[in-house]
This record gives C-alpha cells, structure tokens and sequence, in this order.
C-alpha cells in the first residue's frame, strides 16, 4: 500500500526573521536560516526591500566618486537644506551638491579650516532673537573646531536670510578654557532647547550644555556643564548623547547615565546608572520616539528594556543573530557604523560598511522574547544615513545622495534570498523523500523565480527555475523540471507549483530572485513529502 504524504504549509514565511543561533530542527518553520536583500513588510511576508535611487543629478567636483559618510537635513521655515561630507569638505543641498566653506568671524572671508575625516554629527535647534526665530545646526567631529550653520551676517544671527557655516567659537562663547582649537567636541545632541556637547580631546567625562535657545552661548545665562566622573567608573568615555521624556541618557561604552529633569538643568538629578552595558558606535544610537535603540559590544539594545529588566540584562534585540551581528561589528571601525530609523518602514537598519552587509531590525511587533525580526540587505551598503522631515530614507553612496525607493539599486538589480530552517516532519529519524512544493508569491514581474532545496545540513543542492509572470497578461510557464507556474487575475498572485527529488532527513528549502523594478513577497508555501524507510 502506497504511504500517504505528508505536507508542512508555511504561511507568512520568514515572520520570525533570520535565526542563526539556534539552526537546528527544533525551531518554529516561521524562523529563516537566511533573508538577504528582505525585510518583513506590513502584511508580516518575507518581501523584497526597496531599493535606491541618486539625488543629486551630478558628481560634485570636489566629493568626485568619494563616499558620502555624512547627512543630515536642517529644517529651516524657508526651505529645508541637506548638509552632507566626503572626500574632506562639507556639502550642501539635494540636487546639486555645493561646496561649503568656513566663514570668518565677521563673515567677510573664507576662514582657514582644515578638514581630516567625515565622520560629522550634526543636530539643531532654534535660535531666538527676541524678534524672530530661525534654526542653528551645529556641527561637531572629533579633532576638529565645533561648527555652526547659520544665517550669516556681519553681526552674528543678522537674518541676511544667506546660510553657511562658521566655527561656533567666533560667533559664540564657549566652556571657561576652552579656545576655539580645544573645543573639539565629538557629540551633539540638540533636545529641551537647548544643545549638549561632549567626546572632547582630553575631556570625556564631561556633558557642556547651553543656554536655553542658544547653542552659541557655553558660558553665561543657564549654560553648564555635567561631569560624570563620580558616577561611572575607570574613567569610561562617553561616546553619544540622546534624550527622551524629559531624560538625558549618557552612553559611555560600558556604562549608562540616565538623568532626569533635563528640561531644567538646575533640576537635573541622577536617575539611573546601568553597569556593565554600553554604546560602542555613536552613530547607532537613534531614537525611535517610543524608545532608543543603540549598539552595545553583546548586540543591539533596547534602552527601555534595559532600564525596566536590569535583572535580565542580556535580553536584546539582536538575540537570535547576536555571533554573526558580533564578528561583523568587530571587524568594522566605530566611527564608520552608521544607522537610521525609518517610521514609514517602521524598521532600524545598522550599516555596516566594511563588510558590506545592513542588519535590519522590524519595529513593528516584538518576538515573545523581547528580540526583534532581523533580516539583512547586502549591495546596498550605506555610507550614511538619514531621515527627511518627509519621512524619505537618504543613504550616502559613492559620489551621491541616494533616496531608498523603488526596486533597483541605481538601475540595477539586486537578488533576494530566503532559505527557510530545517524540517525533519516530527520525524528525525524516518527518511523523506520530496514530492513537491507549492509557493504563492505576490508581486513579480517575468523573472525566473528559483526554488532550491537540500537534505541532511549539506546545502540546497538542488533547484527548479519557475516564471514569474507579468501582471499585464495571465499565463503559463513551464520550469525545466515540468513544473507550472499559474497567475490569477489582476492582483498579480503568482502560484508557482514544482516536483521534487532525492530523499534525508532533514529538509531544507530556499527561494532566490533578481529584483528589478517591481516588489516581491512569499505569502506561503506548501511542501509535500513522502516517507521512506527509518534509519
């Protein structure tokens, strides 16, 4: 008598994300074993991330083919300006890069200002005259004399309604001894009116704030500073400032300063000190307006889960990626790692240039565990990264400003990968033998959509190529196995159907296809086998 088959129906594969700690059987088959070029969109489907596309209509000569490692958008009343740096200058603008130049004290001349690395952090705030309001970025960088960008004058915050950039010492006041060479901070972070600075050469143990709307102002009014020294032990620096619910959160790498009552800095009280965890990129810190998240040297935190589970301070999350994330992050210079949070793709992307590889944190939905869904781009390797008041994710690529968008990466495609855990059937020791898999795909647009499978942990060694078929006509592909590829209505549902072949253990399956210019998810797939003898 012929054995009957059976079947495991994945719905919304991949809806767990990647799991590269625990690849055994035992895991849940939602969990991936590998999502390169995916994310999980709003339906909860493994999809296809968007691509990206260039801003700036030409190469600046001076950035030429170099990386753009900074950006930032000030908002201004009177119209929005990208600040962004490669190749050792500070540009401006969106569609046309144009070089910055440092003003003298007086706006009269170009100042003498050398520019060693790109690697900038810029925040604002506004600035109040009593008569009218305009907004200040600020501009720090570890080595290099603060900046400030503004509106220029003979007289400082003229309102000439004419934008540049000046060193903040010549048209501000700074901390007592400080001179415009010494005040080299590396953190700014503009929040409760007012700006915070620290990372200085020599001083890393020390938070200087301003007066209240005036980030020019160090030294007089309620300006100030907050040395952390008694607090947080060997000497550990401070390496990124954030703020959140009237909190001001120091990240040293090893340690956590939590202040309240930052609004007042004459209220400001110790709150919290979290041991033994830290920050060890500042450009991973980001605030996500629910809570912060940030890259310490065990993964990628929660702020808010460390501060409510101090007893379970290894919860983060990174979990179920935490080796792989580690031994990238570990290869890779601090000051490079770059990161943004995008609330329209409610995810977190860490970049990780070195290596060329993003990790990907959804934000909509925590797992059980507190962890998050991850998954993974490559190609697209950010250089930079930065969110619009319009919500648009801008990434710095080599010579441009990208825009993420669309399904092509500046033209050309990109392939997306999934490959689910391993199945054994609730069978570890009966041998299956593969009968057929039956996927639905959303999305697609003619390409070969190709179906991998293997046995027993040895790779997917074999594979099927199906057609994707276009949402303009419905019809019929064949695979090189004899397989079907169906398309119903105009929704451009693709029901792809393949046999199968050999025989293990344990079974293993994967989907790979070239994106170009049309999106893509795995709604679900169905696999059939059939049981062979028990070994």
């Amino acid at each position: 008598m012929a054995k009957p088959l059976t079947a495991v129906s994945v719905a919304a594969p991949g809806f767990f994300g990647l799991n590269t700690q625990e690849s055994g059987v035992t895991l849940p088959p939602n969990f991936a074993y590998e999502a390169t070029n995916c994310v999980v969109d709003k339906f909860g489907r493994i999809g296809a991330r968007k691509g990206w596309t260039k801003v700036n209509s030409a190469l600046n000569t001076d950035l030429s083919t170099n990386k753009i490692q900074t950006l930032y958008e000030i908002v201004k009343e009177d119209g929005n300006v990208v600040i962004s740096a490669g190749n050792n200058y500070l540009f401006t603008g969106r569609g046309t890069l144009t070089t910055a130049v440092v003003r003298n004290s007086t706006d009269t001349a170009n100042l003498s200002y050398t520019i060693t690395d790109n690697h900038w952090q810029v925040s604002s705030i506004p600035y109040d005259t009593g008569l009218n309001s305009s907004f200040h970025a600020y501009v720090v960088q570890a080595g290099h004399p603060a900046l400030i960008y503004h509106e220029l004058g003979a007289t400082a915050h003229a309102h000439t309604g004419s934008y540049g950039f000046q060193r903040l010492a010549d048209i501000g006041t700074l901390p007592t001894g400080f001179s415009a060479s010494t005040f080299t901070p590396n953190c700014a972070l503009g929040a409760y009116g007012r700006m915070w600075y620290a990372d200085i050469t020599g001083d890393k143990q020390t938070v200087y704030f301003s007066d209240l709307l005036n980030g020019d102002n160090l030294s007089t009014g309620s300006s100030g500073s907050l040395n952390i020294a008694s607090v947080v032990p060997n000497n550990d620096p401070i390496v990124a400032l954030a703020a959140h619910n009237n909190f001001l959160i120091i990240f040293c790498k090893r340690n956590i300063i939590v202040y309240s009552g930052a609004d007042d800095p004459a209220t400001l009280t110790l709150a919290d000190t979290i041991k033994g965890i830290g920050c060890i990129a500042r450009d991973s810190v980001q605030n996500t307006g629910t809570d912060i998240i940030f890259l310490s040297d065990t993964g990628v935190r929660s702020l808010l889960r460390v501060i409510q589970e101090k007893s379970l301070p290894f919860r983060d999350l990174s979990k179920n990626v935490r080796d792989d994330l580690m031994s990238y992050v570990n290869e890779e210079t601090p000051k490079l790692i770059k990161s943004a949070y995008s609330p329209n793709d409610a995810f977190y992307v860490l970049s990780l240039p070195t290596s060329g590889l993003c990790y990907v944190f959804d934000m909509r939905t925590a797992l059980e565990d507190g962890s998050a869904r991850v998954t993974t781009w490559t190609n697209i390797s950010p250089n930079a990264l930065c969110v619009t008041e319009a919500r648009e994710l801008l990434i710095g690529k080599a010579g441009y400003i990208g825009k993420y968008g669309g399904y092509a990466d500046d033209t050309s495609s990109y392939r997306m990968v999934y490959y689910t855990s391993f199945f054994d059937f609730g069978e570890s020791t009966l041998v299956k033998i593969l009968k057929k898999i039956n996927v639905i795909v959303f999305g697609g647009a003619s390409q070969n959509f190709i179906v991998k499978w293997g046995y027993d942990y040895g790779g997917l060694n074999y594979s099927s190529t199906l057609s994707l078929l276009s949402s303009a006509v419905a019809q019929y592909g064949i695979s090189e196995y004899n397989t079907t590829a169906e398309y119903s209505g105009s929704e451009n549902i693709n029901q792809l159907h393949t046999s199968g072949m050999g025989y293990g253990k344990v079974l293993q399956v994967g989907f790979e296809v070239e994106i170009l210019d049309s999106s893509m998810s795995i709604q679900k797939f169905d696999v059939f086998v059939k049981g062979g003898r028990t070994i």
